[in-house]
């Protein structure tokens, strides 16, 4: 990651700008036609398409192919190891998903609503899934529909409990190692899975601290009737899993060994075998059923605990709201998102060996001559990009890449541009109405951006939160720092 910055004197700062440019109206028009479905592969071939247009760039400038493909090489050789702690993290959701841990997770986080403080215990309910499970879309489409459904129940606006479900599922999203987002971004920054999430829980916890006091203040004007009942969900987790505090050892390992600074793939893979070990202890008859075994034996057991690893997995329930949140893709699942960082390298290979990289630098730098311009200009990049080309990973990937070179340039550690783009660009892009987040939140909850807007505190807190910090310069971490 520490290569020496292609330079090429030729290149002006249009020249430069034209792949990107291209590259945003490509992805705003395909984003257009394939909404959601975008990442299924279009998207990535957009990202090629933006290369080739740097190449022709290139080929005008007279750098030759070779450079192009070697820098791409490269690019590539330095997302080894986000690439394979993503197949890990993969495969660890899938063996923590049959052992039961995901499913006591979600248990014990629902045990905990209360009537009273629905809209605070909405936030940390959906915190608690969306941390184990890594996904603040499914979190919503889950548990977030039966917390809305609760909530309008209790008389509550609609709005207040998508806000709530929002922030709290966002913030586990952003968190959770599990996430594909908390895996993108520092992948693009150049930065560690581990590294970039303790560093992240600088501005993140305040935020989510401001925002639980909103709720709870929100709480105290507002009047509720009736009950939050939630056993019905309760039993039907109950009646598929063994549901048992022993199942936290699992997880409670894990981050043992990531506060002692175990290498991650080593922690991740620990965590997984536990988790399948875990598995066959506590929940043999869902690992047998996973198999269309009778009964556990060895080869069903081998065979459960290998599928669970390696590709989609799903638990079947008697309560449908349910059945999409005990599902994990395994290590296939990753597949679309190490497709993207492959094609994201593709094109900034490719602007990095044609000098455009470095000239964007060089003029970014140039207008935030300060720390904090910097800092604000990735933040005011990553929110352009979810209004402009509509999706969340873009609003990672193109500044991530775009932006590396002039955080080192400023001396500044990668975690401070990896934070940066969740802060600005993750969290964000459930407030646009036609960012795919946006749209599918909206659809999923069944109540309008423009109504939940106002009430997602931690999503439009985040960036202001990574300002303050930037502007007052408060645990800024510089490069130096990282060869102690």
């Amino acid at each position: 990651m520490d290569r020496e910055v292609i330079k090429n004197k030729e290149l002006n700062i249009w020249e430069a700008l034209i792949p990107v440019i291209a590259l945003v109206i490509m992805l705003a028009y395909n984003v257009y036609i394939y909404g959601d479905d975008a990442l299924s592969g279009s998207n990535q071939f957009i990202l090629l398409l933006g290369g080739a247009v740097a190449a022709i760039i290139g080929f005008l400038n007279k750098v030759s192919y070779e450079r192009m493909i070697e820098e791409v090489a490269n690019n590539l050789k330095s997302t080894t190891g986000a690439i394979l702690i993503l197949l890990f993290v993969g495969a660890l959701a899938g063996t923590w998903l049959i052992s039961g841990v995901i499913p006591t997770m979600i248990f014990y986080g629902l045990k905990i609503l209360n009537p009273t403080i629905f809209l605070p215990a909405t936030v940390v309910i959906c915190a608690i899934i969306s941390i184990a499970t890594g996904s603040s879309w499914t979190t919503s489409a889950t548990v977030g529909i039966a917390l809305i459904g609760i909530g309008g129940a209790l008389g509550i606006s609609l709005g207040m409990v998508a806000g709530a479900v929002l922030s709290g599922a966002y913030f586990g999203d952003k968190m959770s190692p599990l996430s594909d987002t908390t895996n993108l971004a520092p992948a693009m920054a150049g930065t560690d899975l581990f590294t970039h999430i303790r560093y992240m829980t600088i501005t993140t916890v305040p935020t989510i601290i401001i925002t639980l006091i909103v709720f709870i203040i929100i709480g105290f004007t507002i009047d509720t009737s009736g009950t939050a009942d939630t056993q019905v969900i309760l039993d039907s987790i109950s009646e598929t899993f063994n549901i048992s505090g022993w199942l936290f050892i699992v997880p409670l390992v894990v981050i043992l060994l990531i506060v002692r600074k175990t290498q991650p793939l080593i922690a991740l893979l620990i965590g997984t075998l536990l988790g399948g070990v875990f598995a066959l202890i506590f929940q043999p008859d869902v690992v047998a059923r996973i198999t269309g075994a009778d009964s556990l034996t060895f080869q069903s057991a081998y065979q459960g605990v290998m599928n669970a690893i390696t590709v989609k997995t799903s638990i079947e329930t008697d309560n449908a709201a349910l059945n999409d949140l005990f599902s994990a893709g395994g290590m296939s699942g990753m597949l679309g998102t190490i497709w993207l960082i492959i094609c994201a390298m593709v094109f900034g290979g490719i602007m990095d060996a044609i000098g455009a990289l470095a000239r964007i630098s060089s003029a970014l730098l140039k207008m935030a001559n300060s720390v904090f311009g910097l800092f604000a200009t990735t933040v005011a990049s990553t929110l352009a990009l979810n209004v402009t080309a509509s999706d969340q990973y873009l609003a990672i990937v193109v500044p991530g890449k775009m932006f590396s070179k002039a955080y080192k340039e400023k001396g500044l550690a990668p975690e401070n541009l990896s934070r940066t783009l969740e802060d600005g660009g993750t969290v964000t892009s459930v407030l646009v109405p036609w960012n795919t987040c946006g749209a599918y939140q909206s659809s999923v909850l069944g109540v309008s951006v423009s109504e939940y807007f106002v009430y997602a505190v931690f999503n439009y807190l985040s960036p202001f939160m990574t300002l303050f910090f930037a502007a007052f310069n408060i645990k800024i971490k510089q490069l130096k720092e990282k060869s102690k």
